[in-house]
């Protein structure tokens, strides 16, 4: 975990260990391996340096001239690059302790932390460090990022803490304002003036994340959402059966839930859905049944699979005592996740397999964190993989323009067709794609005159190591014009569809790209006529 410590522990470094860096530099930069170099070079009182001396050294010797900027050289000594290979740097804060809405029997609860996190989850941790104060949340962790070595120009920012929507507005906007005072470096008056200050700021905000229920999307909570700046909706599914739903007290049901996912795809969002197996109620053959029901309308763009764990300050931890509840083993579970991993689509990414709690909290069934890796070494073992978009993300690859192809995968969701258009590598590894959607007669109506007649991308993303704003290195699919060709491609699709505009529902951090592709200032969204 790259947290506060090794924050403060990058500021400390003496001329002594800066000097020996640039030994280790120069040795990585003629090309032998990091491990190597550094073992050749140890630290005079014991011990080896870390990564982020490295990091500290080269941009000192970039800073005094000495070196150019050598981006292979700090991709190779960066800690944990996969942090940054989607193509931005996600950053984390949580809300405040909150009453929730919800009566979830699977969800601990702890009064200092919001509903359903614990406090020493690796978040939940920098949050309680900070008093969930949003600045200092933001501005910890981009400079401990930036201390290991990766980028922070096009920063994510991902809202945890339970029901969004169930906060005080002046609350959320006092909130969001705080988090892009800390990345534009300034402090604004207002939420719509720092908005406008990220446009152009240091640290760009190029997605904003919040995580609600169902049963608390409308068309008004869609509009509000925008005028915050959010383009991502979180929502915890759990199961797509009403029987299983009301056993563990979720408190809304599919119906709502099916409604929320109109609404949201309708307004442009982007659709996460978390799903929970070992529900009370639920059998390892019920949880295969229910997956495949994503993929009928709901259809996410992301989703979250999250196993119910067993912790003792939940109320399932009781039903667990009388015996009416029974933890799958971790056997079955990756068995379970292997199956339905391969049901999944082309157009949806598997974020999560298992909470990040930590296994010391589970009193019984599956406490290992590390499922992912032991549901693909299972595929491995049977000889098949999963489709979905984190499984074939072109990652750190080199990739030649030339030898891409496009494809356009279609699907209906019943109130709009959606293109999956994406660029691929001849072992179909995905370089980058734009979720287009063209909403149909049934679909439900948003109040946004922006919309009206209009074709909606709501989604663009192009893979690879996230690079600065203005760098460039070959073969890196950031900087090989995909965005570009992905949105003439949707222009083209939406005039064939009779479509009078296109709108995009663009993070305040890329509206200046999406002005230079072309597009106008409409309210909430970026518009251009057909």
């Amino acid at each position: 975990m790259v947290d506060q410590n090794v924050w403060l522990e990058a500021r400390q470094h003496t001329p002594e260990m800066l000097a020996l860096a640039r030994k280790v530099l120069e040795e990585v930069r003629s090309g032998r391996k990091v491990a190597d170099a550094v073992r050749r070079h140890p630290l005079p009182q014991g011990g080896y340096l870390g990564k982020h001396v490295l990091v500290a050294a080269y941009r000192e010797l970039v800073k005094d001239g000495i070196w150019e900027s050598e981006l292979e050289v700090l991709d190779r000594i960066r800690m944990k690059p996969v942090r940054t290979l989607s193509g931005v740097t996600t950053v984390t804060v949580l809300t405040k302790p909150y009453p929730c809405p919800g009566k979830c029997i699977f969800c601990p609860t702890d009064v200092r932390m919001p509903k359903s996190y614990l406090p020493d989850e690796p978040g939940a941790m920098r949050a309680l460090q900070h008093q969930f104060d949003p600045y200092n949340q933001v501005q910890a962790r981009i400079e401990a990022l930036e201390a290991v070595g990766h980028p922070t120009d096009k920063i994510e920012l991902l809202v945890l803490g339970g029901t969004w929507s169930s906060y005080r507005k002046e609350y959320q906007v006092w909130f969001l304002q705080r988090c892009f005072d800390a990345l534009n470096g300034r402090e604004a008056s207002n939420l719509e003036e720092a908005q406008r200050f990220n446009e152009t700021a240091l640290h760009r905000n190029v997605g904003l994340v919040i995580e609600t229920r169902p049963d608390h999307v409308n068309a008004n909570e869609t509009s509000w959402l925008r005028s915050l700046g959010v383009t991502k909706v979180q929502m915890g599914v759990q199961s797509l059966d009403n029987r299983i739903l009301e056993m563990n007290k979720r408190g809304h049901s599919i119906e709502e839930t099916r409604q929320a996912v109109s609404i949201l795809r309708a307004a442009g969002f982007k659709i996460v859905l978390h799903w929970m197996p070992n529900l009370l109620g639920a059998t390892p053959e019920s949880d295969r049944a229910d997956f495949l029901k994503l993929w009928n309308g709901y259809c996410p763009d992301e989703i979250k699979i999250y196993p119910t764990q067993l912790l003792s300050n939940a109320e399932l931890y009781e039903y667990w005592q009388r015996g009416e509840f029974q933890p799958y083993s971790t056997e079955t579970l990756i068995h379970l996740i292997a199956d339905i991993k391969l049901s999944i689509p082309r157009y949806c990414r598997v974020n999560r397999v298992i909470r990040d709690i930590p296994s010391n909290n589970v009193v019984a069934g599956n406490r290992r964190t590390s499922l992912r890796q032991d549901v693909h070494r299972e595929m491995k073992r049977r000889g098949v993989k999963c489709q979905c978009i984190r499984c074939r993300e072109v990652r750190g690859k080199k990739i030649a323009r030339e030898k891409l192809r496009n494809e356009d995968h279609i699907y209906y969701t019943g109130e709009a067709v959606e293109h999956f258009l994406s660029y691929v590598t001849p072992d179909d590894k995905l370089a980058g794609f734009l979720r287009l959607s063209l909403p149909g007669a049934n679909s439900p109506s948003t109040g946004q005159s922006d919309l009206v007649g209009a074709a909606l991308v709501r989604e663009v993303h192009v893979f690879g190591q996230s690079l600065p704003v203005g760098e460039d290195q070959e073969g890196v699919a950031q900087h090989a014009g995909l965005g570009r060709s992905l949105i003439e491609w949707a222009e083209d699709i939406a005039k064939k569809a009779g479509y009078q505009r296109l709108a995009v529902i663009s993070a305040v951090g890329t509206r200046q790209y999406y002005l230079r592709q072309g597009f106008g200032r409409g309210s909430l969204y970026m518009v251009k006529e057909l």
